[in-house]
């Protein structure tokens, strides 16, 4: 996201001055109200951290380990399978269906707790508010952490108010995709006052470095580049979409800044060519299967250049 950059520059600038010498606020106040007023919750909900990543490796740590084994889905997110071995915390990998979906009803089975993005990455597909309440009655008594890494760009699928209603519920975030700031590593997680003491036990006493606090407030307050800028990618990725149909290629119905393809057997010969050509794709043959991958989407101008490079390599 290409958010208003001289802007994000001069709120960086005016706090890089005798102020680093200081330590950063421990609570990242600023930030904190402005997330609040942007997920219209209490400052007391939001929780943040460096990076998402980060931010999990706490909920993996102090809200995941129990005697029941975690659940999530089998194809989703990378990094869960890692913080379970790295806390040594038992799971288990719940299949999606045939058209890359989670399924509510496989969740109605003993957990110690449930994990999973939404939308899913690397299919996209979300589940709807109605579908996360239903897994939350499931399983009262379990921690549920809802990964809303990609939820801006689907609209009407964030769970966060339903933190008023489940207390079991925490819903992480992060800064690394609509906001664009991935390399000042920033993320937050909104949940029940109460419930966000056991993650605050986890954390440093100073969390979070000031150009990231700067920086993230600024992001937040730019609201009209926001919505540009999910206006655009919806727009690209609806048109490469088309394309990529009218060329026979099979997509899933991606709400994210990315669409999940199959490309069948000619696929992997068409990667390769691609990546010769300085495209890369990620390849996800090794966890959905050969000729699949996953692709970004840029700008308008990026996704035509790149349909011009399939159909000049692609043979089906």
């Amino acid at each position: 996201m290409q958010i208003g950059r001289l802007n994000l520059h001069l709120a960086i600038r005016a706090e890089a001055t005798d102020t680093l010498r200081l330590y950063p606020d421990p609570q990242a106040s600023a930030l904190r109200d402005a997330l609040a007023t942007y997920h219209q919750v209490r400052p007391e909900q939001v929780f943040v951290g460096n990076g998402s990543d980060e931010v999990l490796a706490h909920a993996f740590a102090a809200l995941l380990k129990h005697d029941a084994p975690l659940l999530f889905p089998d194809i989703t997110y990378s990094f869960y399978p890692v913080y379970c071995r790295l806390f040594g915390i038992d799971w288990e990998a719940v299949p999606l269906d045939q058209a890359m979906q989670i399924r509510v009803a496989d969740y109605d089975r003993p957990a110690g707790a449930l994990i999973l993005p939404n939308p899913n990455a690397p299919t996209g597909v979300a589940l709807s508010r109605a579908e996360i309440a239903a897994l939350l009655e499931q399983h009262p008594d379990a921690p549920v952490v809802i990964d809303e890494a990609y939820a801006e760009f689907a609209p009407g699928v964030s769970v966060v108010k339903l933190i008023r209603e489940y207390p079991q519920l925490f819903v992480a975030r992060t800064f690394s995709k609509v906001a664009g700031l991935a390399s000042l590593r920033l993320g937050a997680v909104i949940a029940n006052r109460d419930s966000l003491n056991t993650l605050r036990r986890a954390t440093a006493p100073f969390p979070v470095n000031l150009a990231a606090l700067v920086a993230a407030v600024a992001a937040v307050n730019d609201r009209k580049t926001m919505n540009g800028y999910l206006r655009d990618i919806a727009r690209t990725r609806k048109w490469f979409e088309k394309e990529l149909h009218a060329l026979g290629v099979a997509t899933y119905p991606s709400q994210c800044n990315f669409l999940l393809t199959s490309f069948g057997p000619a696929g992997p010969a068409l990667f390769e060519r691609l990546t010769r050509d300085g495209v890369m794709l990620r390849d996800r043959a090794k966890d959905i299967g050969p000729g699949v991958a996953r692709i970004s989407v840029g700008t308008q101008p990026e996704m035509e250049r790149l349909i011009r490079k399939i159909k000049r390599y692609w043979k089906r």
